[in-house]
């Protein structure tokens, strides 16, 4: 159908995942019609995937909530702003003043690192209340990662990526890109860098128990057996030091611990390790040889391979990987992305923002020690599970609210997050929330999870608010910066996310009725207040309240932005380098800045206590004789790892119609000759059976798979009652993590293990499954 005369065209970056996309949309009226991909963008030139077209449908999805939702006389009912911010002061405050903030429990769900207003105002709200009790999609997904990169740099944030447009050798363990587009890796268009890197002769190898689209492009697929990637990377590392193949290059003045690193990996030799991975000796030595001997390499492990038993330890081990290669900080290597909004000041001589056509040179290290990073500064209430980042395991939320004793969770903000689905045993989390004294949900949807809350606050449609990647930006494979405002106008009755926020932290913190403006001012008077106070910052020894007075923007999170872009290490910095970064400059540039290729950062980045890259941390050495022992655990009966789809991601894509068809199923995958022996054929339905529950689901009969494994993608079971997302409800899936509950965690990180769990599946209907393992 062809757009009308009257249609016009708006830039909008895609929040649907990682890659962040640039998007062109067309608009009649205030509605988008259409989405295409913006081949202007200086990141993603066009390239767009099923979710960023079908941006116009999920942009006017009819079940998005429009207007609050208040409990009245036991039901949920429409309700105006004031009112519901009303119920919000009267339900949150008293039971706080009571009880303390131990009283609050805080979950933030994956889809608030996908919008400003979810990047910015929620750690305002846990400063303000001490809060201790945060669980986030965090340690359902990426803790390990951040526990590797915390003990290893000092710094939980710093994730380095793969040089994806230089690199000559790829190797992926737990990742499947050409479905997730990225992950822990913003990379427009993955598919097409991963075929760039082959036709330029580069090698792509993949170690996944299932042939993924990913893996059906790879140089070399390894099916390695689930929970096995922890003892592959150990073995490539002792097969490194065994062959004398470790060259730490230029990084070798800043790494400690290298010997010991040798002594501790000694167990792990490619004969010891090959029958738990199911992966030949020679075969390992041959990749490690092949890693060492690339002119450059990197290593890139994801979720496959840490929400296991030994997340951590793997997460680690990829790093190691990389530093004992020499490709860890160096082009074609592992890099680590600067962000417009990093907190490194920029230098005196420095590239400019426009051009960035050379290294950027930062202000040196301090010599003064790093903070380091320490992981169990508390514990959780029931199971004392330890801290990680300031959160606890999401496993954990349940018990935390139906535990009765002092300091039980009576009160929940939940913000863009649906833990009755995505994570560890839903059923009982599901009763765990009816029995809250009181439950806010800052959500577009009455969900699986909402349906509980006593006031549900909907942030406006993507189209209708402005888009900065905080996050991402800082995984990026490029350096760039891009910012989009509004598409469309907010529309009556509606309420930016920011300003619901904003209204939310006021409510809980007992200033109820403040203007919401109030708290983007306070967050830049101390922002502007550290900076001046910071020798290293280009504002050092001025005014705040000058400073404040410069910035520009619209409201207070465009303030904020230009406040942190001027402050970045390519800013401005309120006049003393005028040729740099702000938010007019970023607005006269609407299809991004490209800042250039990532560049070494090492040793600027660290902040470990000692200023080096501490490569044997010991909660990590503590980890490895249990990894050790587990060669010699039996292999026998099935486990269940999770899937990608390119047409959803998590639980938040399913109420489209455009999306629910297609790949897009949940379907049970079993190899051909583990279905003939459990007695079922392709389409029938299977009782699978787990820790945490059971669930019923049709076969879909491949030969992708090895033996031994079965398949279930993560984030469906929408068929409770009392939602509103009909397109969802009538295809619902089955809950993958109720078949876990959520005692199986990795002791580090606190993460959920959701890949290689043992299920038993027969038939369904059936009476009670017997143990059908061979």
């Amino acid at each position: 159908m062809s757009a009308s005369r009257d249609a016009r065209t708006a830039l909008r970056i895609c929040p649907l995942c990682e890659a962040t996309c640039g998007l062109t949309l067309t608009i009649e009226g205030t509605r988008v019609t259409g989405a295409r991909g913006d081949r202007d963008d200086v990141f993603s030139q066009g390239f767009i995937c099923p979710k960023g077209a079908s941006f116009g449908a999920l942009d006017a999805d009819p079940d998005r909530l429009r207007t609050p939702l208040v409990r009245k006389d036991g039901r949920l009912q429409e309700a105006s702003w004031d009112e519901a911010f009303d119920a919000v002061a009267a339900g949150l405050r008293p039971l706080i003043e009571a009880h303390g903030p131990e009283a609050l429990g805080v979950m933030l769900g994956n889809p608030n690192v996908h919008t400003m207003a979810g990047a910015l105002y929620p750690p305002v709200l846990l400063s303000a209340l001490r809060i201790r009790k945060l669980f986030t999609a965090s340690t359902l997904d990426q803790m390990p990662k951040h526990v590797s990169s915390g003990l290893l740099f000092g710094d939980p944030l710093a994730i380095p990526v793969p040089d994806l447009d230089r690199t000559d050798h790829l190797l992926l363990i737990g990742a499947n890109p050409l479905e997730s587009n990225g992950s822990l890796c913003t990379a427009a268009d993955f598919p097409g860098k991963l075929k760039a890197l082959k036709r330029r002769g580069g090698s792509l190898t993949v170690i996944d128990p299932r042939r993924t689209r990913t893996a059906r492009l790879a140089t070399r697929h390894l099916a390695i057996r689930p929970g096995g990637d922890g003892l592959l990377l150990a073995a490539l590392a002792h097969t490194l030091f065994e062959e004398g193949l470790v060259e730490l290059g230029d990084l070798g003045a800043y790494v400690e611990g290298v010997e010991q690193v040798r002594e501790a990996l000694g167990a792990f030799g490619p004969e010891a390790v090959a029958g738990a991975c199911d992966i030949p000796a020679e075969e390992i030595r041959t990749l490690a040889r092949e890693l060492a001997g690339a002119q450059s390499a990197a290593v890139y492990g994801r979720i496959g391979a840490s929400t296991v038993e030994f997340g951590s330890l793997t997460s680690w081990l990829v790093d190691v990987l990389n530093i004992l290669t020499g490709n860890l900080d160096r082009p074609g290597g592992a890099l680590f992305p600067l962000s417009a909004t990093d907190k490194t000041p920029r230098a005196t001589a420095t590239a400019s923002a426009d051009k960035a056509s050379g290294v950027i040179d930062r202000t040196p290290r301090p010599d003064t020690p790093g903070k380091g990073f320490a992981l169990g500064r508390w514990t959780s209430r029931v199971s004392g599970y330890p801290e990680v980042k300031g959160e606890l395991p999401a496993a954990a939320l349940a018990e935390e609210i139906d535990t009765p004793g002092e300091g039980r969770i009576r009160a929940l903000v939940t913000i863009a997050g649906n833990p009755v689905l995505s994570a560890p045993d839903g059923e009982r989390l599901d009763r765990a929330l009816a029995g809250l004294d009181f439950m806010v949900g800052v959500d577009p949807y009455l969900n699986e999870t909402t349906r509980h809350a006593d006031v549900i606050l909907p942030p406006p449609p993507p189209a209708q608010s402005a888009h900065f990647d905080f996050a991402f930006n800082a995984l990026a494979v490029r350096n760039q910066v891009r910012y989009t405002r509004p598409a469309v106008p907010l529309e009556d009755g509606r309420m930016q996310e920011s300003e619901i926020l904003a209204r939310l932290i006021l409510a809980a913190t007992g200033m109820h009725g403040m203007p919401p403006g109030s708290v983007d001012d306070l967050v830049i008077e101390r922002s502007l207040g550290k900076a001046v106070a910071d020798p290293r910052s280009p504002v050092h020894g001025r005014e705040p309240k000058e400073l404040a007075a410069l910035l520009s923007g619209e409201n207070g999170v465009e303030r904020r932005l230009d406040m942190m872009l001027r402050l970045g290490p390519y800013g401005e910095g309120f006049g003393a380098h005028p040729e740099g970064l702000t938010l007019t400059a970023l607005l006269a540039r609407p299809h991004g800045i490209d800042l250039g290729p990532l560049q070494p950062r090492i040793p600027q980045l660290l902040r470990t206590r000692s200023g080096r890259i501490e490569l044997l941390p010991e909660p990590l050495a503590a980890e490895l004789p249990r990894l050790a022992a587990s060669v010699d655990r039996p292999y026998d009966g099935l486990v269940l790892i999770g899937r990608r789809h390119l047409r959803s991601n998590n639980s938040w894509m399913h109420n489209l119609p455009a999306l629910a068809g297609g790949s897009n199923r949940c379907t049970l995958q079993m190899h051909p000759e583990d279905a003939r022996l459990h007695g079922l054929d392709d389409g029938e339905r299977a009782r699978v059976r787990g820790e945490g529950g059971e669930i019923e689901v049709p076969v879909e009969i491949t030969d992708s798979l090895r033996r031994g494994v079965v398949s279930l993608p993560h984030g469906w079971g929408h068929d409770r009652p009392g939602t509103r997302m009909s397109v969802a409800h009538r295809t619902p899936g089955a809950n993958y993590n109720q078949l876990l509950d959520g005692t199986r965690l990795d002791r580090l990180s606190g993460t959920a293990v959701q890949n290689g769990v043992p299920v038993q599946v027969a038939p369904a209907p059936a009476g009670p499954i017997a143990d059908v393992s061979d």
